[in-house]
C-alpha cells in the first residue's frame, strides 16, 4: 500500500515525526508531497523559515518516509496524487472540522473513483507541536 501526505513541515519536530510514524503504521511506502517555498509564501503570506531543500533533507532522513516529491499543482493538489498513485491520503485529524476537499481542490467522488481512502490521524498535543507556536518563540 502506498501513502500519500502533504505539508510544509517548517521547523520539523516532534508532532511531524509521530504523523509520519502513524503514516508508516498505514501503509508500506509513504511518500510526502512537499509545499514549495514559493507556495507557502502565496498561501500563508511569509516564506518557511527552513527553505525547500534543507526540509527536503529532513524529511528524507525520516525513517517513515520513503520519497518526497515536490508539490507541483499549488493549491490544485490532483497533479501531485495522480503521479503518486496512492491507496491512502492521510491528514492530520485537525482538518475534521476543516473543509479539506476545497483546501486540496478535489472531491470524495474523485477520490472514490481513484479508490482512495482518505483516512485523519490523531494529532498529539497539537498546541504544543505546532510549527506556528514554535515561531511565536522565535
Amino acid at each position: 500500500m502506498r501513502l500519500y501526505t502533504g505539508g510544509t513541515f517548517d521547523l520539523f519536530h516532534a508532532g511531524h515525526a509521530n504523523f509520519l510514524k502513524h503514516c508508516r503504521k498505514l501503509a508500506d511506502e509513504v511518500v510526502v508531497c512537499l509545499n514549495t517555498d514559493e507556495f507557502v509564501e502565496q498561501f500563508k503570506g511569509k516564506r518557511p523559515i527552513i527553505p525547500y531543500e534543507q526540509r527536503e533533507a529532513v524529511l528524507l532522513s525520516c525513517k517513515y518516509v520513503d520519497k518526497v516529491i515536490k508539490n507541483v499543482g499549488g493549491k490544485d493538489s490532483k497533479p501531485t496524487i495522480l503521479q503518486v498513485v496512492p491507496d491512502i491520503i492521510a491528514i492530520g485529524d485537525d482538518w475534521a472540522k476543516k473543509d479539506y476537499y476545497t483546501q486540496m481542490q478535489f472531491t470524495r467522488e474523485w477520490l472514490e473513483s481513484m479508490n482512495i481512502t482518505l483516512v485523519y490521524i490523531p494529532c498529539v498535543n497539537k498546541e504544543v507541536l505546532s510549527s506556528s507556536v514554535i515561531k511565536t518563540h522565535l
